[in-house]
C-alpha cells in the first residue's frame, strides 16, 4: 500500500511539472511560422516610469501601479492553423492545470474568447485571455502582483457605458 500511495504522490508531482507556464508557452511557439509574438519583460516594468492616466469612457484611469507589478507579459497570435490548434491545446493544459477560474466568456459567430485569473482575494497572480476563431487562435498571458481592486476598477471603467 505503501509503494502504491508513494507512486500516485510521483505521478501527481511529475503531472504537474509538465504544466507549462506562459514564458514556457511563449518560448515554445514564438519563433514558429504564421505566429505573431510579443515578449514585455520584468526590466522593462520597471523602467517604464510614471504611465499618464488614459482616458476611457471620459473617465481618467491610472495604469501605473498595475504596470510596475508586473513581472511579465506575453503575447501569442497565430494565423497557421495547424500550429494554431496545437498552441490552442497547450494554452488549454495550462488553464486546466486546476489554479485558473474563469472571469469570463463570449461567444460571438463562431468566435469564443475566455479570461481565467489566478490568485486569492486581494492578488491576481496571473491573467490569461484565450481568443480562438477559425483561423486564429491568440493567447494573451501577465503575471506579477496585481492589487485584484485595482484591476478590477479599471476592467469596470473601461466595459462602462
Amino acid at each position: 500500500m505503501k509503494r502504491f500511495i508513494t507512486f500516485l504522490t510521483l505521478l501527481a508531482l511529475s503531472v504537474s511539472a509538465l504544466a507549462q507556464s506562459g514564458k514556457q508557452l511563449y518560448s515554445k511557439y514564438s519563433d514558429l511560422p504564421g505566429m505573431e509574438a510579443v515578449y514585455i519583460s520584468p526590466a522593462m516594468f520597471r523602467i517604464i516610469g510614471k504611465i499618464p492616466d488614459m482616458e476611457f469612457n471620459d473617465k481618467d484611469v491610472n495604469f501605473s501601479s498595475i504596470i510596475k507589478s508586473m513581472t511579465g507579459f506575453y503575447v501569442l497570435n497565430c494565423s497557421n492553423a495547424e500550429i494554431g490548434e496545437k498552441l490552442y491545446a497547450d494554452v488549454k493544459k495550462f488553464i486546466d492545470s486546476g489554479k485558473y477560474e474563469l472571469l469570463m466568456e463570449a461567444k460571438d459567430n463562431g468566435e469564443v474568447v475566455r479570461m481565467y485569473t489566478v490568485g486569492d482575494e486581494k492578488t491576481v497572480n496571473s491573467f490569461v485571455l484565450l481568443a480562438r476563431q477559425e483561423d486564429e487562435v491568440s493567447y494573451i498571458s501577465f503575471d506579477g502582483k496585481i492589487d485584484r481592486q485595482q484591476m478590477e476598477n479599471i476592467l469596470a471603467t473601461a466595459a462602462a457605458d
